[in-house]
């Protein structure tokens, strides 16, 4: 468990800890005066901004339900089901490319939009937040791509074995764990898009 616990701390501070620094030099820099990709970066910003806060409210949901509130508390139950992060990696390498960042954000988007369908089925009398949610991923991978097409950038294509289908829930309390871990995979994706984000509208 203490070893688990370490890679989990590891794998956490590579993610939200990334080297957004490396950033300044990428292929966008020479956008950075250009008001109608700078007004995409602080509109998206704010949508992603508000797509956290529903998350939350969901995990809040989840807590008080079900009193699953901290992830490590889990990690046995987590390898099982084999629930993983999806990657962004692509935001932060000292190679940065626009379109592989993007792509990898609309990826994820796409895939925690079909993940969001077990958090449905478990919190039915919360249905309008959670269709909401998988709503609003739709379209700000929308909008994404949309600019990607006014920057005359390519789509790269993520293969989609690097986040496979739900695992089947062999109890209630596995689909309330793994609804708990899909919320909370979600929340860093965001968080680490949104840093990527407002990194680029610094520039």
């Amino acid at each position: 468990m203490c070893c688990l616990t370490r890679m989990l701390v590891l794998v956490l501070s590579v993610l939200l800890g990334a080297p957004w620094r490396a950033l300044h030099g990428a292929p966008l820099a020479e956008l950075s005066g250009d008001q109608d990709f700078q007004l995409f970066l602080h509109k998206n910003l704010e949508f992603t901004r508000k797509i956290k806060g529903d998350v939350a409210a969901l995990q809040r949901v989840v807590c008080d339900t079900f009193q699953l509130c901290k992830e490590e508390e889990l990690l046995l139950v987590q390898q099982d089901l084999r629930i993983t992060q999806v990657a962004l990696e692509q935001c932060h390498r000292p190679s940065f490319q626009a379109e592989a960042c993007f792509s990898q954000i609309r990826h994820g988007l796409h895939a925690y939009h079909s993940s969001l369908a077990a958090v449905l089925e478990l919190l039915p009398s919360h249905a309008g937040l959670v269709e909401t949610l998988q709503l609003d991923a739709a379209n700000l991978s929308s909008n994404i791509q949309q600019q990607m097409e006014d920057l005359g950038l390519a789509t790269v294509t993520f293969p989609a074995e690097d986040h496979g289908p739900l695992p089947a829930f062999s109890s209630r309390f596995q689909h309330q764990v793994g609804g708990f871990l899909i919320l909370a995979n979600f929340q860093r994706f965001l968080e680490t898009a949104y840093r990527a984000l407002r990194h680029l509208a610094r520039l």
